[in-house]
């Protein structure tokens, strides 16, 4: 047998690392009914409800959610000059990002009732938290990390997969020990390990729903997971779905 190239060689270790690289699939568990107007930016889940934001200057909202009809059971309206974007909890305030205007916001969990502002650079897409951080993404390959109190980053982490950076980092929700994250305008969702950046699976939600039945389906696109921890559940759902979608994941043949 004739010894291969050099180009051949680093092109099977490449393709090796690629396979490393476990790529999952998923089963549909339950359909739910989503708010087909509601332009998801955030999702969590907490205490049998849902959490979401919703984004799109004039129609920007923070809303509590009944998860088995979809019903809106309480909403704070954004003033109309932000673009709402990623939420998350955090003791008893609830946090939100904007997209460009460099602002976020703090509200009583219970009421939404706003009770402080806060800035900061570029802009803002989605958060996440453990027991001790949020993770913020901008969009690019970073994710932040920030002090939940003064809401100052702390460091950053930088997400790549076999070694690329890995851009358009938006919805973010933390899964046992995880990040998961959607790549905006793809079907994929993102696992990340928080200590090493590494990318270390992809899920591949293809055929979850059509959005070429949407009215935009250049915009109308997978965004937003939410995961009930005390029940093993992953929720997920996009922009102006009239579905939210509880699926269990299933690894893919041959990885």
């Amino acid at each position: 047998m004739p010894r291969p190239t050099i180009a051949f060689a680093l092109l099977l270790c490449t393709a090796a690392a690629r396979a490393a690289v476990p790529v999952y699939g998923y089963k549909v568990v339950h359909v739910y009914p989503h708010a087909a107007s509601a332009y998801t930016e955030g999702l969590f889940y907490k205490d049998g409800y849902l959490y979401e934001s919703t984004g799109q200057n004039g129609a920007s909202t923070v809303r509590k959610v009944a998860l088995q009809t979809g019903a809106v059971l309480q909403q704070y309206n954004l003033p109309p000059q932000y673009f709402g974007e990623g939420i998350v909890d955090w003791k008893n305030h609830l946090v939100q990002l904007t997209w460009q205007s460099q602002t976020g916001f703090v509200y009583d969990l219970a009421s939404f009732k706003l009770q402080r502002t806060f800035s900061y650079p570029g802009e803002g897409w989605a958060l996440t938290r453990d027991s001790k951080h949020l993770y913020m993404s901008d969009g690019s390959s970073m994710l932040r990390i920030l002090d939940p109190q003064t809401l100052a980053a702390t460091g950053r982490i930088r997400v790549t997969a076999d070694g690329v950076p890995v851009t358009r980092l938006n919805e973010l929700e933390w899964v046992k020990g995880q990040i998961y994250a959607n790549i905006w305008l793809t079907n994929r969702i993102a696992r990340i390990n928080p200590a090493s950046g590494h990318v270390t699976g992809w899920i591949d939600l293809s055929g979850l729903l059509d959005v070429n039945r949407l009215p935009d389906p250049g915009n109308d696109v997978l965004n937003g997971i939410a995961y009930d921890a005390t029940h093993d559940r992953l929720f997920v759902t996009g922009k102006r779905w009239p579905k939210l979608f509880e699926i269990r994941l299933v690894k893919q043949p041959g990885h």
